[in-house]
């Protein structure tokens, strides 16, 4: 085992000059780009996480930014199980910093607003074989699945579309098919309200090589597919399809369905049923999730009507709360329409009322109030309380 590590990491450290140069020119800055002599210019180092492989910092840049640093982490796992089993540390982290180098690389090359952004990169050997590697990151924040849960489903919409937007761009990158291998929600982050991929160390452009079907085979804990073995050898889409299957059980599962707009309901049960059984590839599902954005947010889902009371608007104070809500203080859901929020309002036993608000979401809908109370109406001659059926109506539309 020793003489078979030693060999690897001969291999790894004396492939040639060619990789030398390449790995140097990771370490010099580009224009616009951090590189070595930034790192000592930051200031405000905390720690944020570790990993298998690595550490992540924060640090601040001289004007004001926030960034994460990435770099080896000496007391993970995979450092510290190589080291107890070999016995050779410098060979152990140069074998993770690697794993880096190759992580930085793919981020050079994949650019998407799904992908985190790599402000730059710094490889030191001045050292060597104690090497330095550091990746100079865009700071997002832990994607918690439990705080997603209770979101509004809009968001959550907007979470699973990103992802379709990120997995589509994957599926044809300039890489080719590309797969991550250890898709986790663990891996994603949250930025400005958007989820981006953090971890591309396990990504991959490889695809499985067959001889008949029976060799393309894609394991899961609840199911298993067998996909076809291209006259070129290849199993095909295998990378595209092991992505869809991931964010199915990962995140479509449960960000998707609950407490959408009930007219929406089975287009989603359709997506999730498709990328549940792979019948849709990235293409078929990125179609199906624009169709749903065009329904939603153009209204055409709609078709009740609604009561209104002219030339009114409610005192603003503390009512019933409801879920998943824009306010804490109350019952604050994002509409199309008047239509839409009359349907919201009706199935609310505490709804008597509703007033839209000027506010407006990431999509253009507004924001609406409901009430349980047709008290406190005060008189406003731009503005209109909309009231459930069974109340008191002046105007009926």
């Amino acid at each position: 085992s020793r003489r078979r590590f030693t060999l690897m990491l001969s291999g790894v450290g004396h492939a040639g000059c060619r990789r030398h140069r390449d790995l140097m020119r990771l370490g010099r800055s580009r224009p616009g780009r951090l590189g070595c002599a930034d790192l000592s210019r930051l200031s405000g180092l905390g720690f944020l996480g570790s990993g298998f492989t690595k550490m992540v910092l924060r640090a601040a840049l001289p004007g004001g930014e926030v960034i994460a640093l990435k770099a080896v982490h000496w007391a993970g796992s995979e450092v510290s199980g190589c080291v107890q089993r070999y016995g050779h540390p410098a060979g152990c982290y140069r074998l993770a910093a690697y794993k880096l180098l190759k992580e930085a690389t793919l981020l050079q090359r994949l650019r998407h607003p799904g992908i985190i952004k790599l402000h730059g990169q710094c490889y030191d050997n001045s050292l060597d074989p104690d090497i330095r590697v550091t990746a100079m990151l865009e700071l997002g924040s832990p994607l918690e699945m439990i705080q997603l849960l209770q979101t509004p489903w809009e968001e959550r919409f907007k979470i699973c579309r990103s992802l379709v937007k990120l997995l589509h761009y994957l599926a044809h990158s300039p890489l080719g098919s590309v797969v991550l291998l250890d898709f986790q929600p663990r891996q994603f982050v949250m930025v400005d309200g958007n989820l981006k991929v953090t971890d591309m160390d396990d990504a991959s452009s490889e695809e499985l090589s067959c001889k008949e079907d029976n060799d393309c085979t894609l394991d899961f804990p609840t199911k298993s597919f067998t996909l076809q073995c291209t006259t070129a050898g290849k199993c095909e889409g295998i990378n595209e399809k092991k992505n869809l299957f991931n964010a199915y059980r990962y995140f479509f599962t449960y960000l998707l369905p609950h407490t959408a707009p009930s007219s929406l309901q089975p287009i989603l049960s359709d997506i999730l049923n498709a990328t549940g059984d792979l019948r849709y590839g990235i293409n078929e599902t990125l179609g199906a999730f624009e169709k749903v954005l065009h329904l939603y947010k153009s209204g055409l889902y709609l078709q009740k009507k609604y009561i209104s009371l002219m030339g009114f608007h409610t005192m603003e104070s503390q009512d019933y709360k409801c879920w998943p809500s824009y306010s804490h203080q109350g019952c604050m859901l994002s509409v199309h329409s008047a239509e839409e929020a009359a349907a919201i309002c009706n199935s609310h036993p505490q709804c008597q009322s509703f007033i839209i608000t000027h506010q407006r979401t990431w999509t253009g809908r507004h924001l609406a109030l409901f009430r349980s109370s047709l008290t406190d109406l005060i008189p406003d001659f731009n503005a209109v309380v909309y009231i459930k059926r069974s109340s008191t109506s002046r105007e009926r539309l």
